[in-house]
């Protein structure tokens, strides 16, 4: 089983989006059962809060089932027990590394770099574009998916390799 946790600042906009939508892809391909997906954030601020309205609507316009969740935040021991942690952008990516003490076992990875982009996910948070986050969310998603095919992690088909 590949264990992922997606990450930002807050848990109520990119990061909650991110693990609905993954969740979504994996089940439309046959392969959910090879993965653990879940999110968190980097900062207190959202702790115990529910997804932001706009990411629950613009999922919502997608027609993809919005996983129920509140907000948390990640630790050290998710560190230990997840494979990837995905941070959104680099100051997640930094943020991550101060709370586990930086990335000795190489399992922190900003989402759009399995898509061979440097820039980070656009935070609807600033911007109020939800449009813009899930575009990113797709490339960045549908690039890791890639990365685990390419890497023999997964076959569509739905087995896993090793």
């Amino acid at each position: 089983m590949i264990k992922i946790l997606f990450i930002c600042h807050g848990n109520i906009c990119r990061s909650t989006m991110a693990e609905s939508l993954f969740t979504d892809m994996v089940k439309k391909r046959g392969i959910e059962s090879y993965f653990e997906i879940a999110s968190a954030a980097t900062s207190r601020e959202e702790i115990g809060n529910s997804p932001h309205y706009g990411t629950v609507n613009k999922l919502k316009k997608e027609g993809i089932p919005l996983i129920p969740h509140r907000a948390v935040q990640m630790t050290v021991r998710d560190y230990a027990y997840y494979d990837y942690l995905i941070g959104m952008d680099t100051n997640n990516i930094r943020n991550m590394q101060r709370i586990v003490g930086g990335d000795p076992d190489g399992k922190i990875y900003k989402l759009l770099s399995f898509a061979d982009m440097n820039r980070d996910v656009a935070d609807p948070w600033y911007t109020g574009d939800f449009d813009a986050t899930y575009r990113d969310l797709c490339i960045g998603l549908e690039g890791m998916l890639k990365y685990f095919e390419e890497n023999n992690m997964i076959i569509t088909g739905g087995q896993q390799l090793r």
